[in-house]
């Protein structure tokens, strides 16, 4: 590797992200010291170029290494932020210094290292103008940070492969015995892996969540960071115990997590997501069907979110204001999330949030909105193939059917969703599906097919998956429909019901 080139770092300003995926992934020194001087004095890109009487593409230019840029040319460039040419040389050595700490492994250094640091970051912000040192010092602070944290998690995806190739038990003595297994960075790239295979294995992500507290428990340095990398841990073991179905334990689990990662906040500079903790206690409350913590716990995520988690924070968001029957909110978290995801590598992600905002606007009555997006999403349908999706895109297209009064549309679509949810034996989607249907048939007098149903959705009496209380009113539809005494208003109250029930287990039907 050229001396004239810095592996793996990359600074950027929060204007400048969308340029930063044509950057190139090696550096030049003397750009990387334009890059963190600039932002340490607080000088957008735009500013500096005015100043140099210059287009600002070309400070991004030199910047991303795209052109070339010289000693002589930097010294004019800091001179114009009112920094002393000295800054660079005392830059450049910090950067070097920090680049070169390769066998770094843990966070937070050691007393006499860390000493080593300050003074070095004391002496770059003497060298700057006076007039910015307050600014430059957090900024250099931070950096130091930033770079070790890059170096750490380099070598983490490494040591990660090498115990993923272990069996499970094998994994816990290598950690117990070896330092190298014991790094918060490693712990973070567990915590990571538990989150990624969780849709496809609950277990497998309960293992690395537990390999992960394992990790967090023994690694090095202070006690502090260790309790937040613990509580980091915890929520991850808890977000598992979720996805498994243990509801109950994954709120023990994170009640533990949320002590230590509060009491270890002194001790974090920042290296671990505040955001992805609160989101997973989020999606928990979710579950729990507790949609006003939940949102609470999801507005704090957002606040502090570094860009990566927002798409799900808004998805989720969306989630539990449809909990509460705030459809409106819902569609408008579901919109601001729909432009984050990548259709061509999430397409999954994008089905299921493209059928959300719909459902949402059919609750809203907005039919026509939702008849706009339709294509779109049997479009998307088509493309994964799957038998469920394509069955729930044609229940949304009979709804809106029905909802812009294209009777007969809507009872083709909906007799055909009725008899396929019912073929697959999926209780609560084919409960509203044939109800939407009997609205329908009411509406026509045609109660005689509307016992028929009733007739058909008899095995979910016996199903797994509907709570006693929905239970309790679909028997009530179910006697009134062989009585042939069932009305559309009943049929259209037991639709509405089944709906707020799905995130309200205890809602009781109530008959007029």
């Amino acid at each position: 590797m050229s001396r004239n080139e810095i592996p793996g770092i990359l600074l950027v300003s929060r204007k400048e992200k969308k340029r930063s995926n044509r950057l190139p992934k090696n550096l030049p020194r003397l750009a990387l010291a334009l890059i963190f001087l600039r932002e340490a004095s607080g000088w957008s890109a735009t500013e500096l170029g005015h100043a140099l009487d210059v287009s600002p593409n070309l400070i991004s230019d030199y910047e991303g290494g795209r052109k070339k840029l010289s000693r002589e040319r930097l010294e004019k460039i800091v001179a114009t932020m009112g920094l002393h040419r000295e800054a660079i040389d005392e830059a450049l050595a910090f950067l070097d210094k920090l680049t070169a700490k390769s066998q770094s492994q843990v966070y937070p250094l050691e007393p006499g290292e860390a000493a080593g640091e300050l003074r070095r970051i004391e002496t770059v912000v003497q060298a700057a103008a006076s007039a910015t040192a307050e600014v430059v010092r957090p900024v250099l602070l931070q950096l130091s940070v930033e770079l070790r944290a890059v170096v750490d998690r380099q070598e983490a995806k490494v040591t990660w492969e090498r115990l993923k190739r272990r069996q499970p038990a094998e994994r816990r003595t290598l950690i117990r015995k070896s330092n190298e297994y014991r790094t918060w960075a490693l712990c973070e790239l567990a915590c990571a892996e538990s989150v990624k295979v969780a849709p496809h294995s609950a277990d497998q992500a309960v293992e690395y969540a537990e390999l992960a507290i394992e990790i967090a428990r023994l690694t090095p340095g202070e006690d502090l960071f260790r309790r937040r990398l613990q509580g980091y841990a915890e929520a991850h073991l808890g977000n598992a115990r979720r996805v498994h179905g243990n509801l109950r334990e994954a709120d023990e689990i994170f009640a533990r997590a949320r002590s230590l990662w509060q009491a270890g906040g002194p001790g974090d500079p920042g290296l671990l997501n505040e955001a992805l903790v609160l989101g997973l206690e989020g999606s928990l409350r979710i579950d729990q069907h507790r949609p006003a913590e939940a949102l609470k716990l999801l507005d704090q995520s957002l606040a502090v979110d570094r860009g990566d988690l927002t798409k799900h924070l808004l998805i989720n968001r969306g989630g539990a204001l449809e909990q509460l029957g705030d459809y409106d909110g819902a569609i408008g978290a579901l919109r601001q999330a729909v432009p984050l995801i990548d259709g061509q590598h999430e397409p999954r992600l994008l089905l299921a949030v493209q059928f959300n905002l719909l459902s949402n606007l059919c609750h809203c009555r907005r039919f026509e909105e939702a008849q706009a997006l339709l294509p779109e999403l049997r479009a998307q349908a088509e493309r994964l193939g799957q038998e469920l999706d394509l069955v729930r895109t044609l229940w949304l297209e009979g709804w809106v059917a029905a909802g812009l009064g294209r009777k007969a549309e809507a009872v083709g679509a909906l007799e055909q969703v009725s008899q396929e949810l019912i073929r697959l034996r999926i209780p609560s989607d084919a409960a509203l599906a044939t109800l939407e249907l009997a609205v329908l048939y009411l509406e026509e007098g045609r109660t005689e097919e509307v016992r028929s149903l009733a007739l058909a959705l008899a095995w979910i009496f016996d199903a797994e998956g509907i709570h006693r209380e929905a239970i309790a009113a679909l028997r009530l539809f179910f006697q009134a429909a062989q009585k042939e005494t069932a009305t559309v208003e009943l049929a259209q109250k037991l639709v509405e019901y089944l709906y707020r029930a799905q995130h309200d287990p205890e809602l009781r039907f109530e008959v007029a």
